[in-house]
């Protein structure tokens, strides 16, 4: 997984469940974002969902499209609007993969997690492929079977 794993220093804010739901995750990595003051100050609220958010790769630079951070209660008429676009912070050799794999082999780029480390917002983006609906039946199944062999070595 990503560097955030392994670091106890960083604050989940949010994290997509749905994205684990309908994609089978490949890989990931870490990006920064570009925000707006208030837009951090909301996200340190934890008022953010990421349940319709993706990535996508324009011009050359990486969005992340529809992430929902709600309006920061205590901000002005410059508050952010609260699905805009926003930038995503990769390297230009990160950047070049992410577009040749979404290209080439259908991946989308999901955004799994949102968190603070260091100060920074962070968002753990990953290349997913997406499910079928057999395959989301055949996913719970093994969970609940996983379940009830767990309930099963509890008694």
């Amino acid at each position: 997984m990503s560097d955030a794993d392994g670091d106890k220093n960083y604050k989940l804010i949010a994290t997509n469940r749905k994205a684990y739901h309908d994609y089978s995750i490949e890989e990931t990595l870490e990006a920064g974002l570009v925000l707006t003051g208030t837009e951090i100050k909301s996200i340190r609220l934890g008022r953010v969902s990421l349940r319709e958010a993706y990535a996508r790769v324009e011009k050359g630079e990486a969005w992340l499209i529809n992430a929902h951070i709600a309006l920061y209660p205590s901000g002005n008429r410059y508050n952010h609007e609260p699905t805009r676009a926003r930038k995503i912070l990769l390297h230009r050799k990160q950047l070049a993969w992410l577009t040749g794999k979404v290209r080439e082999k259908g991946y989308t780029m999901v955004p799994l997690r949102l968190y603070i480390k260091r100060g920074f917002a962070k968002i753990e983006l990953a290349l997913g492929r997406g499910k079928r609906a057999y395959d989301k039946r055949e996913a719970i199944a093994q969970r609940d079977a996983q379940r009830e062999m767990e309930r099963a070595v509890k008694v």
